[in-house]
């Protein structure tokens, strides 16, 4: 077993692109409603904002500046952006970078390490304990987080936010052999080997498979 310990702002000032692998085989632990669930992360996304680093992420939430849906990517580094997808699905970001400038990686999949009672509740329909966290949806879902109740909430210092807690450990050392490549679903160009943004641990049964956003795979023929 890997060894973890409390990450700290100074771990995650950096920008995504270079948090992102750091994060794998971290921990997310969560208490929601007094149920708490820990979560090994696998499989991770990077995303900048405008401004952040030297090439424009035409896949970002905040790829045109700060807005209100967006304005936790622009805060301090540790807390996480929780956002919705297709109306539906919470989805985890850890905020990455130093404040005012704006980035975030996405928690795509995880192996649920504490708590399956828990996460089978709050997801009856996974038929294996592998596709607990399998996916970024999954993962929200799993680990109890919601938007936009608990958007912003602090994963550093564990202060509760609506009935939720969370914290985040890092490994004491950094994984090796992190895989990279495109990252999934991402529509156009920011979802081609252009930006080989994903990162994730080769062999991981929770990693989720690789499919083309919009546009994405004639873009990456062009």
């Amino acid at each position: 077993m890997v060894s973890v310990r409390p990450a700290l702002a100074a771990d995650l000032v950096a920008f995504p692109l270079e948090v992102a692998p750091r994060l794998l085989g971290a921990h997310l632990t969560t208490v929601v409603a007094g149920e708490s669930v820990t979560v090994r992360i696998t499989e991770v996304e990077a995303y900048h904002g405008r401004g952040t680093g030297d090439l424009p992420d035409p896949g970002s939430h905040a790829r045109m500046g700060p807005t209100p849906r967006n304005a936790t990517m622009w805060g301090p580094p540790g807390h996480l952006y929780v956002y919705l997808s297709h109306g539906i699905h919470s989805c985890v970001n850890v905020v990455c970078g130093p404040e005012g400038v704006a980035g975030g990686v996405l928690l795509r999949a995880g192996e649920v390490i504490a708590g399956t009672d828990a996460a089978r509740a709050r997801r009856p329909a996974a038929r294996v304990v592998r596709d607990l966290a399998r996916g970024p949806g999954r993962f929200g879902s799993t680990v109890g987080l919601r938007h936009a109740l608990h958007d912003g909430i602090d994963a550093l210092r564990g202060i509760e936010l609506n009935g939720a807690i969370a914290r985040l450990e890092l490994t004491e050392v950094a994984l090796d052999g992190v895989a990279s490549g495109p990252r999934v679903g991402v529509a156009g160009v920011a979802g081609t080997a252009a930006f080989p943004w994903r990162f994730w641990i080769p062999g991981d049964e929770t990693v989720s498979p690789f499919r083309w956003g919009r546009g994405a795979r004639e873009a990456a023929y062009e």
